[in-house]
């Protein structure tokens, strides 16, 4: 179905709007030099389209389109910026990085070359669409080590502060796993969580039902909770008590919720505060660098010479 969806928007943008060759190669926007072409706007754009349910060839909603692809090109723009602060650094990502993090991803999800290929298929992302979105993903990460992460303070004070007003809450990752929840982009996410948050629908039950990742059938258990996941991941796992499901948040193009639970059930043993003091300082590092990323983001478009053309 969102293969379809995807298709009939493909319509919309090239075929409804009467869009020929040439205004494809129409430029959107110049960044520091760097062209943005209204074809790889309108293509970025699609997923969004999708998940608001918004037709671009509709002239009703004009107005919700001319939003998304608002949305989408600030987007773009930062990216850019993000590559271009990147190679001023000399911060780089090797291919071989790209093709470990895929393999260790296979691995993960015990699926084979075919397999994960297949999966990306009905996922309606290429091979190399994951690498670049994934690259994308490490740079901004390193420039966020350079300029951001290193110039970010937690004090002793602040960790203990956060300890003694938490510490009956801050559990041990042993023994506890992760399960994810990635919704199909035609599934009502908001409804389902509210469902799941009430108890009326059970976490695996939902997985099973409405999730695209092959773990799905088996409670979307993607393994232990002390291993290093994706950043966004982390950021909302170290807040997460045992049985807790996060908020709905977006993961690459897609809407997600994780679950951190006990297999089998068990205890859950409160950590010290020695042991509790590396989990405090990462939760409260993060909205601390979310706001200097932010505010470095904003400088980086206040010094860069960008002429929008929508």
């Amino acid at each position: 179905m969102f293969r379809i969806l995807i298709v009939f928007l493909m319509t919309a943008l090239f075929s409804v709007c009467d869009i020929q060759a040439a205004q494809l190669n129409k430029v959107a926007a110049v960044v520091n030099g760097q062209v943005i072409t209204m074809f790889d706007l309108q293509k970025q754009a699609l997923p969004e389209f999708a998940r608001a349910r918004v037709n671009p060839g509709d002239p009703k909603q004009a107005k919700a389109s001319g939003v998304i692809f608002r949305k989408v090109l600030d987007g773009m723009i930062m990216d850019i910026l993000i590559q271009q602060e990147a190679k001023r650094l000399k911060l780089t990502v090797s291919p071989s990085e790209l093709d470990a993090r895929i393999a260790e991803i296979m691995k993960e999800r015990h699926l084979t070359k075919q397999q994960f290929e297949a999966q990306l298929a009905r996922e309606n992302l290429s091979v190399a669409e994951l690498r670049k979105s994934m690259e994308m993903s490490l740079l901004r990460q390193r420039v966020m080590g350079v300029e951001v992460a290193r110039r970010v303070v937690v004090t002793p004070e602040e960790i203990k502060a956060y300890y003694d007003q938490h510490k009956g809450e801050i559990y041990t990752r042993e023994g506890l796993h992760v399960g994810l929840l990635v919704y199909h982009p035609k599934a009502d996410a908001k409804a389902i969580s509210a469902q799941i948050k009430s108890g009326a629908l059970s976490f695996a039950a939902a997985c099973a039902k409405y999730s695209i990742i092959p773990e799905k059938d088996r409670g979307a258990d993607i393994g232990p909770a002390n291993k290093p996941y994706h950043p966004e991941m982390e950021a909302r796992l170290a807040k997460m008590k045992p049985g807790d499901v996060s908020d709905i948040f977006m993961m690459q193009k897609f809407r997600a919720q994780l679950h951190l639970f006990r297999p089998g059930g068990g205890d859950n043993k409160p950590l010290t505060f020695e042991e509790a003091k590396p989990i405090i300082d990462g939760i409260l590092r993060t909205p601390k660098a979310e706001e200097r990323f932010k505010d470095y983001s904003e400088q980086l478009r206040k010094k860069a010479i960008i002429d929008i053309r929508l």
